[in-house]
């Protein structure tokens, strides 16, 4: 497994190789420049701030800020010991190079504060440089020309890496924070559901239980019901495990006319009666929309169940409309206060899950009594975000 964004071992390698040649040969250059225009030992204070800078550079991993400080250190010491000597101007192209190495790194990695230490200690060099050539020469010449270059440059580079590291973060947050909400629909919808269904079929058959031995075979009934929720609820539960862990039979599951059908079945096994009305055209729809629609009718009866248990009966009319597919779960509960204000992670995730493809969803209190959901889904891909 690789890391994105990040180098290679081979090709950090490989860089600090080209780094490190590039940094031994600009001071070669620079020293035989000197020893050619200025003669006697004007070379050795180049030579050597190229050196340690240059090393500085090539160890800047170890302790970025701290490497970086000590580079500008060496820069602004090298800038006030050539001015006092009359020697040729500091810093030198090898130094600049350098430092643009430490800046730029540092801008790119460090904490805000101390990047932007860095980054003005950069500009008092580049300042300083500046200012120790102008008694030589009123115009400006080309060494200072050269370090405001560099430090542009670093700044940039860092910069400009900085936000390439924030979006990725960005990027890699937010598929974590959709894989999260995902997976915590996913079990809303599987656990509250089944345990719903457990619970309610358990308090039936306690109740029956009460009334004498002759209804036994009713309590049967209840308790086969408790088995097969149960053994539906650790299905479900093992397929979202499976999803966290990557397994093979964690394949998504799209459940369609069927699903429905069998859904509301059980519904009516422990609820009011249901009236299911589903497209002629069977499931030409794309397998996340009907996955939507599934676990939209699943979570609205889960509704009916706990907060509306005085329904007669509940209607799920799936239909195509020219917006896409619309699915609409109403009941004739009576309304009551706290019908009117239904809520909780249940109508939150349906309402993720829909406006993920792109549709929209309403729920609230219908005209007179009752209470509905209507969920509309687009079909084709332009449709979806």
């Amino acid at each position: 497994m690789h890391t994105t964004g990040r180098r290679t071992a081979p090709a950090r390698v490989a860089g600090d190789l080209l780094l490190g040649l590039t940094l031994a040969a600009v001071p070669l250059f620079t020293v035989t420049a000197l020893a050619a225009s200025w003669g006697g030992s004007s070379w050795v204070l180049g030579l050597v701030t190229g050196t340690v800078v240059g090393v500085l550079a090539l160890l800047r991993r170890r302790h970025r800020f701290g490497a970086a400080l000590a580079g500008l250190g060496v820069a602004a010491v090298t800038v006030v010991s050539a001015r006092l000597a009359a020697l040729p101007e500091e810093p030198a192209p090898a130094v600049a190079l350098a430092l643009a190495v430490l800046v730029a790194s540092a801008i790119r990695t460090l904490p805000t504060r101390q990047a932007a230490t860095v980054a003005g200690g950069g500009l008092v060099v580049v300042v300083g440089s500046w200012l120790a050539a102008v008694p030589f020469a009123p115009e400006a010449t080309v060494i200072p020309m050269v370090n405001a270059a560099t430090w542009l440059a670093a700044v940039a580079a860092g910069l400009g890496g900085r936000l390439l590291v924030a979006r990725r973060e960005a990027s890699v947050e937010r598929v974590r924070r959709d894989e999260r909400l995902a997976v915590a629909r996913e079990l809303h919808d599987v656990v509250a559901h089944h345990i719903t269904g457990i619970v309610v079929q358990a308090q039936a058959a306690q109740i029956v239980a009460r009334r004498g031995p002759a209804e036994a075979a009713r309590v049967a009934d209840s308790l086969a019901g408790i088995e097969t929720a149960g053994s539906d609820a650790l299905t479900s539960l093992r397929r979202v495990v499976g999803l966290l862990r990557d397994a093979d039979d964690a394949s998504p599951v799209a459940p369609g006319t069927e699903a429905l059908s069998t859904l509301v079945s059980r519904f009516e096994g422990h609820g009011p009666e249901v009236r299911l009305r589903l497209p002629a055209d069977g499931d030409p729809s794309p397998p996340e929309v009907t996955t939507a629609v599934y676990r939209v009718v699943q979570e609205s009866l889960t509704n009916v169940t706990r907060h509306a248990p005085q329904s007669r009966t509940v209607t799920v009319d799936v239909r195509r409309v020219p917006e896409g597919l619309t699915v609409e779960v109403s009941d004739d509960a009576p309304h009551t206060g706290a019908l009117d204000t239904r809520g909780g992670y249940g109508l939150i995730g349906m309402r993720e899950r829909v406006e993920s493809l792109g549709g929209t969803l309403r729920a609230g209190p219908r005209p007179g009594a009752g209470w509905s959901v209507v969920a509309t889904l687009p079909l084709t891909d332009g449709a979806r975000r």
